[in-house]
């Protein structure tokens, strides 16, 4: 005879299903941490269509992160699969929940669906973004670089030894002009401190991807605007002759994947998969074949022993 459970047994046991209709039906709720994605079968690769790390193309999308979460996918033995965002939906679709816009912080609820396990587009580590999503190892150097038609009387300045006195001299040359921002990117003029009564901050919405911004720049719509390295290196081989690089906006920066807080397990994977690919040369060919360029800028940032 079989013995029908306790009291509290059976209380635990509403409480274990309940919890997992909640899971179901609450879309904030979803947990996308490693064993999730084994469980799943797919490791959902979030990502903003950007310069080379995330391409469209006729056949589908390829880029650097493409092919490094593909080799995830494959180090963890699921299916991949990418999903295209947009800068301002990036981090509500990994975790489910908005963000204040006021504050860079989530509200509290969790009212939205979750729609991939793991962000990877070139993602720049910004303080805002590391109080709301866990970062992986650096896996690319950066930096924001002022830009201006090749027609602009602004002259790029003489490079120093001093980074420091580098931007503060970029600035002085603002004076009087404008430039091209765009929220909730690494171009976000928040980011830079720029005097509002002596430079005229524009904000590019015209489109939700910052591959636009260079050609409406061309067309006039401000004097100079900014563009982060890997971007801007593609940019000077897309447009040549039509831009210049003034100098840097803000000290070197780093690029990581990021996952949500609630996806520690995964992270750790990434991070040891992202060493061994590392060390066995595999993602330096990677970048060769997406930005070759990279190594005459930061030609130590890739050194097998970093």
């Amino acid at each position: 005879m079989r013995r029908r459970p306790h009291g509290s047994q059976t209380v635990l046991l509403q409480i274990i299903l309940v919890f997992s209709l909640l899971c179901t039906i609450i879309p904030g709720i979803a947990r996308a941490d490693l064993e999730d994605v084994q469980r799943r079968g797919v490791l959902r690769h979030l990502g903003v269509t950007y310069a080379h790390f995330i391409r469209k193309t006729p056949q589908g999308y390829d880029g650097l992160d493409v092919e490094v979460m593909g080799l995830f996918a494959k180090h963890l033995g699921v299916k991949y699969q990418f999903i295209s965002s947009t800068w301002s939906s990036l981090f509500t679709d990994l975790t489910g929940r908005k963000l204040n816009s006021a504050t860079s912080e989530y509200f509290k609820e969790s009212t939205e669906k979750i729609k991939g396990d793991i962000i990877a587009n070139g993602l720049t580590v910004l303080p805002n973004r590391q109080k709301i999503v866990n970062y992986s190892v650096p896996t690319f150097p950066t930096g924001i670089w002022l830009i201006a038609p090749a027609y602009s009387p602004i002259k790029p300045i003489k490079p120093s030894e001093n980074i420091e006195k580098d931007i503060e001299n970029v600035k002085k040359l603002l004076n009087g002009h404008s430039v091209l921002t765009m929220s909730n990117t690494c171009l976000d003029a928040d980011y830079f401190h720029f005097d509002p009564t002596r430079v005229d901050i524009k904000l590019f919405t015209t489109s939700k991807t910052t591959n636009d911004i260079v050609p409406a720049l061309i067309n006039g719509m401000a004097d100079t605007t900014l563009l982060d390295i890997p971007d801007a290196m593609i940019t000077l081989q897309q447009w040549p002759g039509e831009i210049k690089i003034i100098g840097p906006v803000s000290s070197p920066q780093i690029m990581g994947a990021a996952v949500s807080k609630n996806s520690p397990e995964l992270l750790q994977e990434f991070n040891t998969f992202f060493k061994e690919i590392w060390n066995d040369g595999t993602y330096r060919s990677l970048v060769e074949k997406y930005y070759p360029s990279v190594f005459l800028y930061f030609d130590t940032f890739f050194d097998t022993d970093r």
